[in-house]
């Protein structure tokens, strides 16, 4: 179960944290993984890590806020089976603190740079006959987190957006999906906590491991593996949904 062999896998963001989770489990599953990434280094340690381990992956430099060069990518790529669309940043701030800037910058990453990849896949899995599409929101879409103005937009607009795409291909066997996570371990979540709660590591960490009911953050791993299963040909009959993946956060913290 669960095979992706000859798949033709596009992920972005694939050099770090879940994205690179996601990269390395699709290619043990038979896949041919392309990762589309801004940091070259990150890409290129991936793609080592999988063909070091006799798997197949390319990695491609590509901004994918620019249209131009996420199309250049695609068209290079060529036949596509999936798209993970799971490049994004994060920020920190309320309404009246976000500044034009930084609500740009989010804006343009996280949003317009799922569109673009919609733009630049959906004629290549028309022309292949259809194919899979999975976008990364976050429980941020669906409930208030504090001081996430920006970033909770964007997420939401990925879901709006999973939503569209689904019904409108779907008479040409495209099937799409999005997962959201709440927090997740990653080498970001160790950066932030670093950079703004220095000498209080681990009282933060174990202050935000125990803000999810289950009593810990997730891990990438886990992200992956149902990433894995809505790619698969076993999730068929699944399109239009959003799948949380959050210790429990959205039903059970109140």
């Amino acid at each position: 179960m669960f095979k992706l062999t000859n798949k033709s896998v596009v992920i972005t963001g694939g050099g770090s944290g879940i994205g690179r989770a996601m990269c390395i489990l699709f290619a043990q599953q038979g896949a041919n993984v392309h990762i589309i990434e801004l940091n070259d280094k990150a890409a290129a340690d991936t793609v080592a890590e999988i063909t070091a381990a006799n798997g197949k992956a390319t990695g491609y430099a590509c901004d994918v806020s620019n249209q131009q060069q996420v199309v250049d990518a695609f068209n290079k790529i060529g036949k596509i089976d999936i798209l993970i669309n799971n490049a994004g940043i994060a920020h920190i701030g309320r309404a009246d603190t976000t500044s034009t800037e930084d609500f740009e910058k989010v804006f343009n990453v996280n949003v317009k740079g799922a569109y673009n990849c919609l733009y630049a896949v959906i004629p290549l899995l028309k022309a292949n006959g259809g194919g899979v599409i999975l976008n990364t929101a976050s429980i941020a879409a669906s409930v208030g987190i504090t001081d996430r103005f920006a970033y909770s937009m964007s997420k939401g607009a990925i879901h709006a957006m999973t939503l569209s795409v689904a019904r409108d291909y779907l008479h040409d066997n495209i099937r799409c999906n999005c997962i959201s996570p709440a927090r997740i371990h990653t080498p970001f979540v160790d950066g932030f906590i670093a950079k703004n709660y220095a000498g209080q590591e681990a009282e933060i960490f174990e202050k935000l491991s125990k803000s999810q009911p289950i009593g810990r953050m997730g891990k990438s791993e886990e992200v992956a593996a149902l990433a894995l299963y809505l790619c698969s040909d076993e999730a068929g009959f699944i399109t239009g949904t959003d799948y949380p993946i959050d210790g429990g956060f959205i039903t059970l913290n109140n």
